[in-house]
C-alpha cells in the first residue's frame, strides 16, 4: 500500500525500528504539540468564554480545562491504543494500552513514538472540547464529563481510526483527510448538532438578547486558534518540509479569506461588518481548509477560504432563525458544514504536484469523480455513526446523571450553581 504524507501516515504500524530520529522533523512535531494544546488552552477557551454570558464564563473555561485533562488520562490508558494500534477496519486493539511498548526508543517513521502519540493527544482534546460550544450554558458539569467520556471511546477513537489507521476502511478506500475534517470537525460539529436538540433551548431562546459578554477575549482567543492551526495543519506532515510549509501557506490564506467573505456578507446584510463575524469567518475558513490543507495550493485554499466564509455564514442564519435550533456557539454550522465542504472539495481541489501522492492528486487509482466519491462516502458514514451514537449517550447518560441544570440554576448562570465563583468580582 502506498504510503501517505500526511497525517494518515501517522497510522502505518509503528513498533520500534532502527530507522534513525531526524531531529528536525522531530522538532516541529514537538513544536506543533504545543501549538495544538495552545489552540485548545488558551485559545478555544478564550474564543467560547468571550462568547458565553458573564454568569456562565467560568463554567466553559472549566469545561476546556476539564476535558484537557480527563482525555489526556484516558489517552494514555487506553484511548491512544484504540486510535492507532492494529486491530481491523473499525477499531485498533489494546496493544499499545497505557502505551505499552512506547519507549524513549521507539518511533514512528522518523520521530519519535512519543512524540507522535503526545500530538494525536492534542487532536483527541480539542474535539469534544469543540462540541462543548453546542450545549454551553445549559449542560451540567458531571454530565458533561461523563458524556465526553463515553463519546472519546466511542465516537472519536473509531473514527480516528477509519480515516488515519493503516487498517481503517476509510484509509484503504482512500478517504482524503490531512489533519482532521472528518475526524475532527464533523465529528464534533454533528454531535454538537445532536447535544443542542437533545437538550433543547436554553431560558428565553430565541426572544431575550443573548449577546458574547467579552469580545475582547473573543478575538483574542480566535487569534490563539489561528496561530496554533498552524501546528494543526502543518505538524500533521509529520516532517519539517514542503509539505509543511505548503499546508502553512493555504491554511493562512482559507482563514483570511473565509474572514473577509464572512465579514462581506454581513456588510451587505447588515450594514456593519462585526468583529465577531470577522473572526467567525476565520474559524471557518481554518475548519475548511483542514482536511485539504496537504493536497491543494494557494489558489484553492483562496477558492475554499471564500466558499466557507459565504456558506457558513447562511449556514449559522438557517440553522437558527429558520430551524429554531440553539447550537449556542455555532459549533454544527462553522466546523461541522466546514468539515463537511472541506471534505468534498479535497476532492476537487487536490493537486497532482502537491500533497501525499507521487505523480497525482488523488488516491491510487482515483480520478476526480472516483475522489469525490470516497469523499461523499467519508461524510455520509462520519456523520451519521457520530449523529446515531452521539444521541444514545446523551439519551444514556440522561438516565444515570440527567443532562441539564434546573432551570433556577440556568438563571443564576453555571458559574456559580456548577462551581461555586463568579468571572467577575466587579
Amino acid at each position: 500500500m502506498k504510503r501517505w504524507i500526511g497525517a494518515a501516515v501517522a497510522a502505518l504500524p509503528f513498533a520500534a525500528s532502527a530507522q534513525e530520529i531526524n531531529s528536525g522533523d522531530s522538532a516541529w512535531i514537538l513544536t506543533s504539540t504545543a501549538l495544538v494544546l495552545f489552540m485548545t488552552l488558551p485559545g478555544l477557551a478564550l474564543f467560547y468564554g468571550g462568547l458565553v454570558r458573564t454568569k456562565n464564563v467560568l463554567s466553559v473555561l472549566m469545561q476546556c480545562f476539564a476535558i484537557t485533562c480527563m482525555v489526556s488520562v484516558l489517552w494514555l490508558i487506553y484511548l491512544y491504543s484504540l486510535a492507532f494500534d492494529s486491530g481491523g477496519p473499525l477499531v485498533g486493539g489494546l496493544g499499545k494500552a497505557f502505551f505499552a511498548g512506547v519507549e524513549e526508543g521507539s518511533v514512528n517513521g522518523a520521530i519519535p513514538e512519543t512524540a507522535f502519540s503526545m500530538f494525536q493527544l492534542t487532536f483527541a482534546i480539542i474535539t469534544p472540547a469543540l462540541v462543548v460550544g453546542g450545549f454551553a450554558e445549559r449542560m451540567k458539569f458531571s454530565s458533561m464529563l461523563l458524556f465526553s467520556a463515553l463519546w472519546s471511546t466511542l465516537v472519536y477513537a473509531p473514527v480516528c481510526h477509519w480515516v488515519w489507521a493503516s487498517d481503517g476502511w476509510l484509509y484503504k478506500m482512500g478517504l482524503l483527510d490531512f489533519a482532521g475534517g472528518t475526524v475532527v470537525h464533523i465529528t464534533a460539529g454533528v454531535a454538537a448538532l445532536v447535544a443542542a436538540i437533545v437538550l433543547g433551548k436554553r431560558q428565553g431562546f430565541p426572544t431575550t438578547a443573548m449577546l458574547p459578554h467579552n469580545m475582547t477575549m473573543t478575538v483574542t482567543g480566535a487569534a490563539m486558534l489561528w496561530v496554533g492551526w498552524f501546528g494543526f495543519n502543518g505538524g500533521s506532515a509529520l516532517a519539517a518540509n514542503g509539505n509543511a510549509a505548503m499546508a502553512i501557506l493555504v491554511t493562512h490564506m482559507s482563514a483570511a479569506a473565509g474572514a473577509i467573505a464572512w465579514a462581506v456578507m454581513e456588510w451587505v446584510r447588515y450594514g456593519k461588518p462585526s468583529a465577531l463575524g470577522t473572526v467567525t469567518g476565520m474559524v471557518a475558513g481554518l475548519g475548511t481548509i483542514t482536511p485539504a490543507s496537504g493536497y491543494v495550493g494557494p489558489g484553492g485554499a483562496l477558492l475554499i477560504g471564500l466558499v466557507a466564509g459565504f456558506v457558513c455564514f447562511n449556514a449559522t442564519n438557517f440553522l437558527k432563525r429558520r430551524l429554531g435550533v440553539d447550537d449556542s456557539l455555532d459549533v454544527f454550522p462553522v466546523h461541522g458544514v466546514g468539515g463537511i465542504l472541506g471534505t468534498l472539495l479535497a476532492g476537487v481541489f487536490a493537486s497532482s504536484a502537491l500533497g501525499a501522492f507521487s505523480g497525482q492528486g488523488y488516491a491510487e487509482g482515483m480520478n476526480m469523480g472516483k475522489q469525490i466519491g470516497v469523499q461523499a462516502l467519508g461524510v455520509v458514514a462520519v456523520g451519521t455513526y457520530t449523529a446515531v451514537v452521539s444521541y444514545a449517550l446523551l439519551k444514556l447518560v440522561g438516565a444515570m446523571l440527567g443532562l441539564r441544570v434546573s432551570a433556577e440554576a440556568e438563571s443564576t448562570g453555571l458559574d456559580t450553581a456548577e462551581h461555586n465563583e463568579r468571572g467577575y468580582d466587579l
